[in-house]
C-alpha cells in the first residue's frame, strides 16, 4: 500500500469533530504525513433582500464578526494540532467545492472527512462527504459520526 504524504483534515468545529480529528492524527502519524486543517464558512444567506428590511450594515457586521471568529477557531485547533500557519486553510464558499480546490492546490493524496451517515431526502440531495468522495482525484476517508 501507498503511504500518504499530504493529508487534508476537514473540520467543521461541531462537538463531533474530535472524532474527525483523532482519525486524521493517526492516519498522519502512520504515514508520517504532513497534515493540512481546512475548514470552510458556508455563505449567509437570508430569505429577503436585507436592504429592503434595512439590515445591510447589521449584516455586513455579522458575517465579518462569524469570519473572524472561524479564523480564530482553526488557528486554535491547528495551535493545539501542531499544523504550521501555512497549512491551516481557510475558506469560504461551498464546502465540497472549496476542499476539492484545496486538494488540487495543495498537492492532497488523502481527504478526511466527518460524515453523518445520512438516509433519506438527505442521502439524495447529498451530503458535502459525499460530494467530496465522488469529486475528487485523490482517496477519501470518511469517519462516521
Amino acid at each position: 500500500m501507498n503511504r500518504y504524504n499530504r493529508v487534508l483534515l476537514a473540520i467543521d468545529f461541531h462537538d463531533d469533530c474530535q472524532t474527525v480529528i483523532d482519525r486524521g492524527l493517526q492516519v498522519v502519524a502512520d504515514n508520517d504525513a504532513e497534515l493540512f486543517l481546512q475548514h470552510v464558512m458556508e455563505p449567509i444567506t437570508v430569505a429577503y433582500s436585507i436592504e429592503a428590511v434595512g439590515f445591510a450594515d447589521q449584516m455586513v457586521e455579522m458575517k465579518q464578526t462569524i469570519r473572524e471568529n472561524s479564523a480564530k477557531q482553526l488557528q486554535h485547533f491547528g495551535e493545539q494540532l501542531g499544523v504550521p500557519a501555512e497549512r491551516r486553510l481557510h475558506s469560504e464558499g461551498i464546502a465540497a467545492d472549496e476542499i476539492h480546490r484545496m486538494a488540487k492546490e495543495h498537492n492532497i493524496e488523502l481527504i478526511i472527512i466527518g460524515t453523518h451517515g445520512q438516509s433519506g431526502l438527505r442521502s439524495l440531495l447529498g451530503s458535502t462527504a459525499n460530494s467530496v468522495l465522488h469529486n475528487v482525484e485523490c482517496d477519501v476517508l470518511m469517519v462516521r459520526l
